[in-house]
């Protein structure tokens, strides 16, 4: 079983330009989405605030990164970049099925608790579906 540890190169490598990228992405997506809600309501905004705002920047970004890693060191690396964003992806189904159940707790407990209780619950059971889902993927 590997450890999770924090590893802060990507930071470095990142440029200005990338993370506008991302800012815009993800605000643009929030905009939509807003949009969204004020036209159709808020249960129907509510379907979309679960998109990934800034994954699809995100995903090409760490694609480009490792494809460059790759190259600077001599090798090919298309295939090494597809495998590394795609684990980015597998690790955002996890969190999403982390909030999946946030969701689902939240909206359930939300009309009859305080919110502040209901929202710092609801984080605790985001946190522990996700772990518990990435701890499943690891151990299989």
């Amino acid at each position: 079983m590997s450890k999770i540890v924090l590893n802060f190169d990507g930071l470095r490598r990142t440029r200005w330009r990338e993370y506008g990228i991302r800012f815009v992405a993800g605000g643009t997506i929030t905009v939509l989405v807003g949009i969204i809600g004020r036209k159709f309501g808020p249960s129907i905004g509510g379907l979309f605030l679960a998109f990934p705002a800034i994954f699809p920047a995100s995903a090409t970004l760490v694609e480009k990164h490792e494809l460059e890693k790759k190259r600077n060191a001599g090798m090919n690396g298309l295939l090494r970049s597809r495998e590394v964003a795609g684990a980015d992806a597998a690790g955002a189904v996890m969190g999403s099925l982390g909030l999946l159940a946030f969701a689902t707790f939240v909206s359930s407990l939300l009309p009859r608790q305080p919110a502040w209780q209901v929202l710092l619950a609801g984080a605790l059971v985001w946190m522990a579906v996700s772990a518990t889902v990435w701890w499943i993927c690891k151990t299989i």
